[in-house]
């Protein structure tokens, strides 16, 4: 038979799954010998089968009764008794801390005929009828229902009433017309009375404990957290202590460290003539928990005793909550307390220090989130002011600049050194210079992974995205927002991290821990714990992280950062600007001679480009995508060259020759989903030259860098391959000019040749590719949209919300590897490609790559490094040491 309750001498706090995180650690403060006041648990178990079948498990009554008269036995008192009742508190307490679930309901067990009891045994009437308009109030909101701002209006209307400043201002009296008053609002809204059965008041705050698990606040909390809807919650029964006794009394919440910047010290508030309740919902103010050791000297001397007790036995930051009633300490609740990214990393080093832990387990306790947190600059919060709008938080940090309202713009003021930030509706390709000139991209469409979502998290800019309150004008050169225009050049503030705009310059500050990584420079305790960290989560790593990087400038900064090599080196972001004329005239060739002239012109632009990076990233692995995107993406819009040539036929202006030109050449490459068309090692063998070209440079590069003394290591990746005989295709043209340029140079050169796996027939037939690849490189952003059959630029606006509701999945594929499809397949080809080629290096390329939860499946699946932007380097590489001491 199940068991569904537990006493709290029988639980500690490894059963968290089972009693919930309150439960678990009311039991390990009981068996610590601290004083708790007696209760017992209704677990997890008893939660999920109400959830499943609508009504309460078989026994579970029974159970409750039973501990509950124990309870009793052992307090001399019975739940309610009219004389001196039994009073306990219900509250939820779910495997992790969540504040969307029920609050608490203190005093069940009072009713009518038991508050003159209650009075008489505590010697204090006004007492007696506070406690009771609490549970009637706290019943009749989280229990029944009603209204809580309806309860909340009354007191202040009794209170005006009476001229009262707060609550202790209201005698027994009115208390008691209070406790009327409270009790026909219910009747009113309900249509029933509140319940004056101490037991059917137990009953049913239980039940309600286990509908709050599906309420919206608790469901958008797990959502937002990524937190499993199937846990359920449990409840916790305890027996009630007062805090609201008189001047002698009172409750508060105390921290071991401070939980904002990790400080050993005391650190909380207290409350005076109050329950815990009223600490966290502000009804007066508080005192610094300090303040204790002159209003109650004992109950503070124990409570430091017993707070320094619990840091030493869970090793850790803890969070306690406590009442003293009439000068006695209880302990009400301890948890492993939230934090800080600055915290988190600063008690992690500190509690190694102080021998608590080993530092292992302090890498455990940092996370990569906190510390992309930590590398963004931020705003001065004291300076900010009232938000113009708001929108998706979609690339963390905070920038500063001059609206501009297309790319071209964007270029020119940053040249000018001007700092600007883009708007836009949405961003394309196009916008590519504008977003790396700009500090910021604020888009009134899209969403976390919309291209300019996904672009800009890649390079580390500033990004608001999907900020609906904003109506871009990109003609008018203009945007508005709540009735407030804002013209091009006005300077604005975009705030990554809350995702707000504010109108004007906010102050920013500046990110120590970012210098760090730059400079090496360690200029305090937090930079300290964080380079700490660093150090040794490469000690402790097999995964090996590389970088992103198309730019010398790139490079070396993600050299900076810690990177080992580029992982994904994307050239056709070396074909824009001036360049781009260059790929026009190699589309318009007629001839092989204007071909060849086309790419005669692009090869030593291209190896300038690749000589700088091998230099930037010299000793270390460089891997060369071949030109990727379709070639439309080079050539104008359709639309906007048919509409100008019409135009000049309207006016009688012979049309010009390039023109129509171009217009027959988009006609003819014109496709309906380009991203599954014309592009990758498709390109590569349809368009004659363009790999040969590349790989010269490559070569050519590699040879001017030896000659110079350097040791490069490029490797040449071939894009979107689906079949082998692709790959072997285009292997045939790149060895060929290898060993051309060999020849030439009288130097051997060594470029293994590999491909990315970023389709399902790829990754399935592997084990043939890999007879031509000498390593693999997941290609996780494109693998995720051909398994799922999603484009990422229009679904995201298009239904993934919605999605995200429903619980189809609780987070973007495109943010979090989906372990189950595209983790599979990267898992069988790994298999595979290894099977067919021992000693295969595998890699992962796509965003995938600087993601926390997705480099642990990365080192999981045995891959052998990831690669993402330079500025999640730090971010891979504290994860990757993370998930080296956790892996199962």
């Amino acid at each position: 038979m199940v068991r569904y309750v537990y006493a709290f001498s029988e639980g500690s706090r490894d059963q968290a799954d089972l009693l919930g995180g309150k439960g678990a650690n009311l039991c390990e403060m009981a068996r610590l010998g601290l004083p708790v006041p007696p209760g017992f648990i209704v677990s997890t178990e008893a939660c999920r089968a109400y959830l499943a079948t609508g009504s309460e498990p078989d026994g579970l009554a029974g159970e409750i009764q039973e501990h509950l008269t124990a309870l009793e036995r052992a307090a001399g008192r019975r739940l309610g008794q009219p004389d001196d009742p039994l009073l306990v508190s219900v509250r939820s307490g779910a495997r992790y801390s969540m504040p969307g679930m029920m609050e608490t309901i203190l005093d069940i067990g009072l009713n009518d005929d038991s508050v003159p009891g209650l009075a008489k045994s505590a010697g204090d009437e006004r007492f007696a009828w506070d406690s009771y308009r609490r549970l009637v109030q706290m019943f009749g909101s989280t229990v029944m229902g009603v209204d809580g701002a309806l309860f909340d209006k009354a007191m202040e209307g009794l209170k005006q009433d009476v001229g009262a400043k707060d609550d202790l201002g209201l005698g027994a009296v009115d208390l008691a017309g209070l406790v009327e008053t409270y009790k026909e609002l219910i009747l009113r809204e309900t249509g029933e009375a509140f319940p004056q059965s101490p037991a059917e008041q137990l009953h049913r705050a239980v039940l309600a404990v286990f509908e709050s698990w599906n309420g919206e606040r608790a469901r958008l909390y797990r959502k937002r957290e990524h937190i499993p809807d199937d846990l359920g919650t449990a409840v916790t029964v305890q027996t009630m202590v007062f805090g609201n006794l008189g001047p002698d009394s009172g409750s508060g919440v105390a921290f071991t460290r401070d939980p904002a910047t990790g400080r050993p010290g005391v650190y909380g508030d207290y409350l005076a003539n109050a329950q815990g309740e009223d600490v966290v919902a502000g009804i007066r103010n508080t005192v610094p928990l300090d303040e204790l050791a002159r209003i109650a000297p004992e109950a503070y001397e124990q409570l430091r005793g017993h707070m320094a007790a619990l840091e030493a036995h869970y090793c850790d930051l803890c969070d306690i909550e406590f009442t003293i009633e009439r000068g006695r300490l209880w302990m009400l609740q301890t948890r492993v307390g939230k934090r800080t990214a600055e915290a988190a990393f600063t008690i992690a080093a500190a509690v190694a220090d102080e021998g608590l832990v080993t530092a292992d387990e302090a890498l455990t306790r940092v996370r990569g989130d906190q510390l992309a947190r930590l590398m963004f600059p931020r705003f001065d919060a004291s300076s900010a002011g009232d938000p113009l709008a708001h929108g998706i938080p979609a690339s963390p940090g905070a920038a500063v600049g001059a609206a501009v309202f297309d790319s071209a713009e964007a270029v020119r003021r940053a040249a000018a050194g001007e700092k600007v930030v883009l708007v836009r509706e949405e961003t394309t390709p196009d916008d590519l210079p504008g977003m790396v000139a700009a500090r910021a991209v604020l888009t009134s469409r899209g969403g976390k992974t919309s291209h300019a979502a996904v672009v800009a998290r890649g390079m580390g800019t500033v990004c608001v995205c999907g900020a609906e309150e904003i109506t871009v004008d990109p003609k008018g050169r203009c945007f508005t927002a709540g009735g407030t225009t804002v013209e091009e050049g006005t300077v604005i503030s975009v705030d990554g991290s809350a995702g707000a705009v504010y109108l004007g310059e906010v102050p920013l500050v500046d990110s120590a821990v970012a210098r760090y990584f730059e400079t090496g420079e360690r200029a305090d305790a937090l930079v300290d714990a964080v380079a700490r960290a660093m150090e040794h989560a490469d000690e402790v790593r097999r995964l090996g992280v590389r970088a992103n990087a198309d730019t010398p400038e790139d490079a070396a900064r993600a050299r900076r950062y810690g990177a080992e090599g580029i992982g994904l080196c994307r050239t056709e972001h070396m074909f824009l600007g001036e360049r781009r004329r260059l790929v026009e005239a190699m589309i318009l060739a007629r001839t092989d001679e204007e071909r060849d002239r086309a790419l005669g012109a692009l090869l030593p632009l291209q190896r300038q480009d690749f000589t700088g990076i091998l230099g930037a990233m010299d000793g270390l692995p460089v891997t060369i995508r071949l030109l990727d995107p379709p070639l439309h993406e080079f050539l104008p819009d359709r639309t906007e060259l048919a509409v100008r040539l019409a135009a000049d036929e309207a006016r009688g202006i012979p049309p010009s020759e390039h023109d129509a030109q171009l217009l027959e050449a988009v006609n003819r490459m014109h496709e309906e989903n380009p991203m599954l068309g014309l592009r990758g090692v498709r390109l590569g063998l349809v368009a004659p030259g363009l790999v040969g070209m590349q790989v010269r440079a490559v070569a050519e590069a590699v040879v001017e860098r030896r000659r110079a003394g350097g040791d490069p290591r490029a490797e040449i990746m071939v894009p979107l391959v689906d079949t082998v005989e692709e790959l072997r295709l285009v292997r045939e043209e790149v060895d060929r000019v290898l060993a051309g340029v060999s020849a030439e140079s009288g130097m051997p050169l060594d470029c293994p040749v590999g491909t990315m796996i970023e389709l399902p027939r790829a990754a399935l037939t592997a084990g043939l590719i890999a007879e031509e690849a000498e390593f693999f490189s997941f290609g996780t952003n494109d693998l995720t949209q051909t398994t799922w059959g999603f484009s990422r630029d229009d679904v995201e606006a298009a239904f993934f919300s919605a999605y995200l509701d429903k619980g189809v999945f609780s987070v973007s594929p495109f943010e979090t590897i989906d372990r189950q499809g595209v983790g599979r397949l990267v898992r069988i080809a790994a298999a595979e490609g290894r099977a067919a080629r021992p000693g295969l290096q595998l890699g992962v390329c796509g965003e995938h790559g600087g993601d926390p939860e997705s480099v642990h499946f990365f080192h999981a699946a045995g891959l052998d490094y990831v690669s993402c932007s330079p500025f999640r380097v730090p971010v891979a590489r504290l994860e990757a040491g993370r998930a080296a001491l956790t892996a199962e």
